[in-house]
Parts: C-alpha cells; structure tokens; sequence
C-alpha cells in the first residue's frame, strides 16, 4: 500500500521574549492510503501542535511534509463548533459554502451522507435538537463533505461521557472505512487508540519525538468495541503505557 503522507525530519521551535523552546524534535513517520493512525504521548508533548502544523495552522521550524498526489486536508476539532441558528443540513454545508463549492451536486452528497449515517430526518433541524454524539457525527459529515484526501482528528470525543464515546468510535471506524479515508487521530485514550487505528505512534515528552511505533494485529480485527475484547489488546495496551508512564 502506497503512503498518502510522509513526515521527514519535522520539528517545531516556539519564539517568545524568553527565548525558543522546541516542541517537537525531528520526527520521522509515514501513514499509509486508507490507514487509521493514533497519537498518543504526555500531556503537553505536542500532539495538537503536529496536527495543527499537518492542517497548515502552523508553520514548521524545519523538515518535511510530503504528501501523495492531492493533499486536501480535513480537520475535526475536539467541540462540534455546530451554529445553533443554522439547520443541520446547513451546518454541515457551510465547509462547501466558504469554499465557494455549494452546489447542486454537493448539497445532493451532502444529504445522501446524512442519511447513510441516519441524520436525514434531522436535516431540517437545529443543533439543540441532537444529542451531543449526534451533533459529532453532523461534526464529521461536514468534515467529510469537503472530500479531503485526509483526515485530522483532534480527539473528537473527548467532551463526551464514556458510553457515548464508544457508540461514537464504532461510526468513526464504520464512516472513515466505508468512505476509504486515510486519517490521523490524536487522542489521550491508550485504549480508544489500540481499538480503532491500524498503527499508534506513541511520543515522548516535550521536546516531542517518537518513543515507540506500534502495528496493531488483534486476532480478530473488527469494530472498535469488539477489538477491546480482543486477547491481544491488554498486551498492547500494557505496552504503551509503559512507554508513555516512563516519560511522565
């Protein structure tokens, strides 16, 4: 399988009146086409600062980012950012809309999307109407509508109760498989990392380089709730522990 991205050599300096601090220190990966990746690491190690560099928020102090044909980047932010005065149908529109790409055929993708993922009778709804795991899936349809080649994932459940979040990372794993993405997801959960990615990039403490990568191979790969039963998933999970506990 070809990689859709490949990072060489990337670090990040911060500049302030008391001088730099470097945030992320040469790091080095590739994600491969229709691959899930997780992040994890410390608290305060650079996770959001590496996505926000591959979003093109921020700029890098050095290296390489290369990508593989198009490099059309959707990002999914941690809070759905959903307009309460906009229906559902136009909130998750308004990517398309900004980029002067609304049109007949998008707004038609649009609401298939909605109702592949069982959001169609809320289309001409608000936002107070959706339970917040709703509102995320709206969230990641409007990511989706924009077709970006890749997908950044900023731990998009992190403000939900636990129950939800594991109802939410089965259609995270059903969406992103059935529209043949490629994504990258930065998460504080060791175990929602090992139950949805292919891989887990697990970082140091600032400055942020790569501790251990991990190949995910569960007996029996499936959704996100079944593969936590899997018996190989307290190994892995004892296994990146360790590494993130030694860099506390």
């Amino acid at each position: 399988m070809k990689d859709s991205l490949k990072i060489i050599n990337l670090s990040k300096i911060y500049h302030d009146k008391n001088g730099e601090t470097l945030a992320i220190n040469n790091l080095n990966f590739n994600v491969k086409e229709k691959e899930i990746v997780a992040i994890v690491g410390p608290s305060g190690c650079g996770k959001s600062t590496l996505l926000g560099i591959l979003a093109g928020l921020l700029p890098k102090s050095s290296g390489e980012i290369l990508f593989n044909g198009r490099k059309k980047i959707g990002l999914m932010l941690q809070t759905d950012s959903l307009y309460p005065w906009l229906t559902i149908l136009d909130n998750a529109l308004i990517g398309l809309e900004l980029s002067h790409e609304k049109n007949k055929k998008n707004i038609e993708k649009v609401l298939n999307l909605l109702k592949k993922y069982g959001l169609d009778e809320f289309a001409y709804k608000y936002p107070d109407s959706l339970s917040g795991g709703m509102r995320q899936r709206v969230a990641l349809i409007r990511t989706l509508a924009m077709n970006p080649d890749i997908l950044l994932l900023d731990e998009p459940y992190s403000a939900l109760d636990y129950q939800t979040r594991l109802a939410l990372s089965n259609d995270l794993y059903k969406i992103i498989k059935e529209e043949g993405k490629t994504a990258i997801m930065i998460t504080h959960d060791i175990a929602e990392a090992i139950s949805i990615s292919n891989r887990v990039i697990v970082l140091t403490k600032r400055p942020s380089t790569i501790k251990n990568i991990y190949e995910i191979k569960l007996d029996n790969k499936s959704i996100p709730t079944e593969n936590r039963k899997d018996s190989k998933f307290n190994y892995y999970y004892d296994l990146i522990w360790r590494d993130i506990d030694v860099n506390l």
